[in-house]
């Protein structure tokens, strides 16, 4: 399959005309109306600092019911006895700076760009891009960050400074997500420790079909 060249149009390529990697087009912008639409295609930018911009959409797609999420006994005897402050929406760009700093295995430096991360402070203040901020002692000390359209919520990144941190973080955004109905949490790519917290593989076309479904919802737009 082609890759396909973005121009300053607002459109993308059908996400099933995806290479068999998942990358389906390269160039274009990161501005708020371009992602928002890239989103509810089921498209998504990933890149190095030394590339152009490269937009995906995997086949299949990893993705979380909240309902069915997995939290370990350790966990839940964390969250009882949890010395964590538990906010959304409250440092946005710190979150987003943390997430970049994390070393990951198999890559050198981060794919969370000094271009990505100027344009998801933009979608947060657009209300579209949101965080889960895990505090100790007034520290942060874990947290994570997506983007939320419909009953579905897109999960960027996540850190932790402390053991469990981003899992406690993930737990209160799964309970906040139940609360809401939201269908499912999109974690784009298969890892082992996605795995370990529910998410499952979903062919690319029904997870399309399940994201059409999400966004018939309005939007929780605005400070969660």
């Amino acid at each position: 399959m082609p890759v396909y060249s973005l121009d300053n149009r607002m459109l993308f390529p059908d996400p099933s005309l995806a290479e068999y990697q998942g990358l389906l087009a390269v160039g274009g912008d990161l501005s708020p109306e371009r992602l928002v639409l890239a989103y509810s295609m089921g498209i998504f930018p990933w890149f190095s600092e030394e590339d152009p911009i490269l937009w995906w959409s995997p086949d299949p797609r990893s993705i979380v019911y909240p309902e069915s999420a997995k939290f370990s006994k350790s966990l839940r005897q964390t969250l009882r006895n949890s010395p964590f402050e538990i906010k959304f929406d409250t440092d946005f760009k710190r979150v987003v700076e943390e997430c970049a700093a994390v070393p990951r295995e198999d890559q050198d430096g981060t794919w969370i760009t000094t271009k990505m991360k100027k344009a998801y402070l933009r979608l947060h203040e657009e209300g579209f891009a949101h965080s889960v901020e895990v505090y100790q002692n007034g520290k942060l000390t874990g947290g994570l960050y997506g983007v939320s359209l419909g009953k579905a919520f897109f999960g960027e990144s996540m850190f932790h400074h402390v053991s469990n941190a981003s899992k406690i973080a993930f737990f209160h955004l799964v309970e906040r997500l139940k609360k809401w109905d939201f269908h499912f949490i999109d974690a784009q790519v298969e890892t082992d420790h996605l795995q370990s917290l529910g998410a499952v593989p979903v062919p690319r076309k029904e997870f399309l079909k399940k994201l059409q479904d999400a966004l018939k919802f309005p939007t929780h737009r605005g400070k969660w």
